[in-house]
């Protein structure tokens, strides 16, 4: 890879709240502040996206302390942020002309929600021409229930993940990324 941004989706505290039910990968944000070190400590490329939801009773309305970024992925002075209102980060925003006035081809994205946004975000950076690496243990998303069936939180997380390696992106673990930084 040469020099990738870091592209933080939807690290926000509304996501602690019970209102979204039981998580999975409860170390995300540990491994998610690991890579953002890593990236400020080499002096690539961060990008913070930010959910700025319209929904009513969402946690993350901009108006609720859940739109807040966590502490772990705090933007630093200098470090681009996007905020959106639907799912992908490329939507509504100008993150594509960003990334392609600072000739940035290759993208590693963390955040919040495997299902939604970083999977919208992901597949739409693909069919955009970026290469994307997707760390599958600095993302999470939540149970689901759907058509009288319960799915676990890594079910879809899971099923995410392999749904979108080798066609929209390659997904790779914190550990193998850091090693080539």
């Amino acid at each position: 890879m040469s020099k990738p941004a870091l592209l933080l989706i939807d690290v926000q505290k509304g996501f602690d709240e019970p209102y979204w039910g039981q998580r999975n990968n409860p170390h995300a944000e540990a491994h998610i502040a690991r890579l953002l070190a890593a990236w400020r400590q080499a002096q690539r490329p961060i990008i913070h996206v930010r959910h700025c939801s319209t929904e009513p009773n969402s946690p993350l309305r901009p108006e609720r302390p859940g739109n807040a970024f966590k502490d772990e992925a705090q933007p630093l002075p200098g470090e681009i942020q996007f905020s959106k209102t639907v799912n992908s980060a490329f939507i509504g925003t100008d993150l594509e002309a960003y990334l392609r006035e600072q000739v940035i081809t290759d993208l590693v994205i963390v955040g919040l929600t495997t299902d939604h946004c970083v999977s919208t975000t992901t597949r739409m950076a693909a069919n955009l021409g970026f290469t994307v690496t997707l760390v599958e243990d600095a993302t999470a998303t939540f149970d689901r229930k759907y058509n009288g069936r319960y799915y676990t939180a890594d079910e879809i997380h899971q099923t995410n993940l392999a749904s979108l390696h080798g066609e929209f992106c390659t997904v790779r673990p914190t550990a193998a990324i850091l090693n080539e930084i």
